[in-house]
């Protein structure tokens, strides 16, 4: 065998065995569900079975000063994904780059009264008015902090360019003022689009959880200011079985009506099947006096 060769062979070992050194595994679960919906009377919805997934792949690794380095990666759909990687820092907080808008500043708070199954004005009209959107911040890389400090913590999110055209900063403080009660508030601004803030409360008492939340969406030029308030408590009857009921009023600048959105959720869980149905009802949507809409849902889940 040449030099050359042998020394090749030789290097190639040692960066098999440094890789080797720092190998991991990822953990998998995944979820799949069946749902029968309607929509309102007057919608052409096609066919009324849909199917949804979700498979996540996750995992973690201590370094040598005690943090952890954590990423998780989940698919839902051929359209959508999500992924999180971030450091732990024990108790000086947690750092990251998300593009999950459920993870990061204000969007980890848009909706915090309780739901058996989904809040009371989802799934109609594909307009959530009222609610903390921080247009779609979910397809974007956002750094965010989260720490906690005695009773109080905070989740903080930074996108150094939105879909807007500019920076988008935004963030939550919570303050655990008592057991069993939760009181929040946020503030940011998507670019120059739109200034937020929202403030909440939410309260736990044995099996009934009930909360109130107040949000306003300041936009900058012609776009309608909006104001939603949302209400409602959430009962768990036992280990298996727990139900919602909810409203929200969302009141739109110049507008003739307030949008109102109502609902019901009740949702049974056996192993890891659950059952869950829902009933959304609609008043004045986007502010109309004469618009309504609803929808329903029955949906069979298996974790795995």
């Amino acid at each position: 065998m040449n030099k050359l060769t042998k020394a090749g062979l030789t290097a190639l070992a040692g960066s098999l065995v440094a890789s080797s050194a720092y190998a991991g595994a990822l953990d998998v679960s995944g979820s799949a569900k069946v749902t029968y919906f309607s929509a309102d009377e007057d919608e052409v919805t096609g066919n009324s079975f849909k199917m949804g997934k979700g498979i996540t792949f996750s995992g973690s690794g201590e370094l040598d000063n005690g943090f952890t380095m954590n990423y998780s990666y989940t698919m839902t759909n051929a359209a959508f994904s999500s992924q999180v990687i971030s450091l732990d820092m024990g108790d000086a907080g947690t750092v990251g780059l998300s593009n999950s808008g459920a993870v990061a500043g204000m969007m980890a708070y848009a909706s915090i009264v309780p739901n058996s199954g989904e809040q009371v004005w989802d799934d109609m009209n594909q307009n959530d008015n009222g609610i903390t959107t921080f247009n779609n911040l979910s397809e974007t890389n956002s750094l965010f902090y989260k720490g906690n400090f005695g009773p109080l913590s905070a989740n903080l999110a930074y996108t150094n360019e939105g879909q807007s055209g500019g920076s988008d900063e935004h963030g939550v403080v919570t303050f655990n003022a008592m057991d069993g009660l939760m009181l929040g508030f946020g503030m940011g601004e998507e670019a120059d689009n739109m200034d937020m803030d929202t403030m909440f409360a939410k309260y736990t008492m044995g099996n009934i959880v009930a909360g109130i939340q107040v949000t306003e969406l300041d936009f900058i030029g012609t776009t309608a200011d909006e104001e939603s308030t949302q209400v409602a408590v959430g009962v768990t009857v036992n280990e298996n079985l727990a139900f919602s009921i909810g409203r929200t009023e969302v009141d739109i600048t110049n507008t003739a009506s307030d949008e109102e959105s109502t609902g019901v959720s009740v949702s049974y869980t056996m192993g890891g099947m659950s059952i869950t149905a829902i009933s959304n009802a609609q008043d004045h949507t986007g502010g109309s006096a004469t618009a309504d809409d609803a929808y329903k849902e029955l949906t069979v889940a298996f974790a795995f």
